[in-house]
């Protein structure tokens, strides 16, 4: 029988294209913004989004506050769109993440955030769309269209995307380098799918993923798409803070997925990983410094920065398969539309 290929499938392939698209074709506009950032030398960000684009977004912070030394905070589009609060934004910097570009409440907040001083930059899948209008620079992520409810292409490109900006806007040319070596990594970081993790869920029905600094956003975003695609409980946390109270409903082979890039988070992670596996728990690390934990394939890349995308990227492929295992439809999980458009 021929195995059912999927649209999430089918853009998780795409990934590596998209990349390189972005690359080729969105440098011009990301160094303008760059420049207008420059310029402006803000003393802070705000980011504004919902779902998986906020979880970019909490990669973007952290990649913002290591590389460039700028505080980055999160602010709810409801502080506009429902309270109507003016902030004091002047001099500052709004970053604004959505694929559609639809979403009434972040439209809303990026104008707010303009109106009270911020530049604002606008990061979306449709140039053309009410977001990428509201603000004073739209970067196209370049991701084409995305049919499958659950985002994998887009969430990457808007990741990748963010980073250029930041690598450009600090002339940081390692990191730059790092970006542009991604597409044929990705490439690599598709195959690696992690058997032996979909074989340890098997009819588990809640898991834990965690990761800590920029690999913690990789794990937030893990933890979505397990509820999205395979209607399991998985909850995310920082390996820092599982052991505040989360740590107590892990069992004997109580499965628990841990994102580690080659940075100063790794050791400290992989320690977390060791001691939660020596509570019973299965625990699968991407990371050879594990002792207790299981060690799981991961292709690692140029910069500690750009080793949490391909983390994701493997992720994808994994859940993907898990879905499909466990009877689900990962293209239209149940009650969920594609564009979600709150207020």
């Amino acid at each position: 029988m021929t195995k059912n290929v999927s649209q999430m499938r089918r853009e998780i392939l795409e990934i590596p294209e998209t990349i390189e698209r972005l690359l080729v074709n969105g440098g011009h506009s990301i160094a303008v913004t760059a420049s207008n950032l420059r310029a402006l030398d803000p003393a802070f960000a705000i980011t504004v989004a919902r779902g998986s684009s906020d979880h970019a977004c909490s990669y973007l912070k952290y990649a913002a506050e290591i590389a460039l030394g700028i505080p980055v905070a999160s602010v709810g589009p409801s502080i506009a769109s429902l309270y109507g609060a003016k902030m004091r934004l002047k001099g500052g910097v709004v970053l604004s993440v959505s694929q559609s570009g639809q979403s009434p409440d972040i439209v809303e907040m990026t104008r707010s955030a303009r109106r009270d001083g911020a530049l604002s930059v606008a990061i979306t899948n449709a140039p053309t769309s009410p977001l990428a209008t509201s603000a004073a620079h739209s970067l196209d992520m370049m991701a084409g269209p995305e049919l499958s409810v659950a985002a994998t292409k887009t969430f990457v490109s808007s990741m990748v995307t963010g980073l250029l900006l930041l690598a450009e806007w600090g002339n940081n040319a390692s990191l730059r380098r790092a970006i542009h070596h991604l597409p044929a990594q990705l490439e690599k970081a598709i195959a690696v799918d992690w058997p032996e993790v979909r074989a340890a869920i098997g009819s588990h029905q809640s898991l834990f993923t965690l990761g800590r600094g920029p690999a913690w956003a990789i794990s937030n975003e893990a933890a979505l798409k397990f509820k999205e695609t395979c209607q399991i409980h998985a909850e995310s946390y920082s390996s820092a803070e599982v052991l505040h109270g989360p740590v107590s409903i892990v069992g004997q082979g109580f499965p628990v997925l841990c994102f580690a890039a080659e940075d100063a988070a790794e050791a400290v992670l992989a320690e977390m990983a060791d001691r939660i596996s020596g509570q019973g728990a299965q625990v699968f690390a991407t990371s050879n410094r594990v002792v207790r934990a299981q060690s799981i394939d991961h292709v690692r890349t140029d910069h500690p920065l750009t080793d949490p995308i391909s983390l994701i990227v493997s992720f994808y492929a994994m859940v993907e398969q898990l879905a499909q295992s466990r009877g689900g439809n990962p293209d239209a999980p149940r009650h969920l539309n594609k564009i979600t458009e709150t207020v």
